[in-house]
């Protein structure tokens, strides 16, 4: 998509940097593991961070019933949630041009409830999958109890936009002669050694779906 699905999403800093594609917001929503949930409750602001997982053209967040910005939001408030992948950091030969690579999205809109039924599993089960893949299908699933105790928020993607900065830093021409370094140091999230719960069975080991989990999978996958 060359323009913005509304005024409300046009990337106004930085235009070039702005990407409306549904796959390049889909890939960023779906590598990032924290999104962070805007909104506003007596005219005060707030931002939590937030499990989020998406399905087709609608982001689910998680929440528990003792949520108040659950409840808030459930009353048809206002709402933003923003993903942010950070890819690297690039120095330039100023200190003004000094500046981050990375992917993000912003959603606005109004979340609706997940009422209990055959939507709240389909949330529940993109949230397990959101973290580690394949996973649904080897633990227990949700109980009738826990399934009470969770609230799911849901949001489309009407109103979405992605900004993106890659690349080498930007100096003024008169600072490329400054004997400075400038360049970038590129960043990923990198999984260690699953470490196993003490109250772990003996002779359960970590299946492939653990063993093999890559925070970077959704990325690696759009490249292939």
């Amino acid at each position: 998509m060359a323009q913005a699905p509304s005024q409300r999403t046009r990337v106004r800093r930085a235009p070039s940097r702005a990407d409306y594609d549904r796959a390049a917001i889909d890939a960023i929503l779906d590598e990032g593991l924290v999104a962070h949930l805007g909104f506003a409750i007596d005219g005060q602001p707030y931002v939590i961070p937030t499990l989020h997982a998406r399905v087709g053209d609608t982001v689910y967040i998680h929440g528990s019933t003792a949520s108040r910005a659950i409840r808030t939001l459930t009353a048809g408030a206002p709402a933003c949630l923003t993903v942010t992948l950070t890819d690297g950091v690039v120095l330039a030969r100023s200190a003004f041009h000094h500046s981050m690579n990375y992917r993000s999205v912003v959603v606005l809109g109004e979340a609706r409830p997940v009422s209990a039924g055959e939507e709240m599993m389909v949330a529940l089960r993109a949230f397990t999958e959101h973290i580690v893949p394949g996973r649904w299908d080897e633990v227990r699933a949700p109980n009738r109890k826990e399934v009470k105790a969770t609230r799911v928020l849901a949001m489309t993607l009407d109103e979405a936009s992605a900004k993106v900065r890659t690349g080498p830093p930007v100096d003024d021409d008169d600072d490329y002669a400054l004997p400075v370094w400038a360049g970038e140091i590129p960043m990923r999230l990198q999984a260690a050694a699953p470490v196993a719960d003490r109250r772990s069975m003996d002779g359960v080991a970590p299946t492939d779906t653990v063993r093999t989990w890559d925070p970077q999978r959704s990325r690696r996958r759009a490249s292939v």
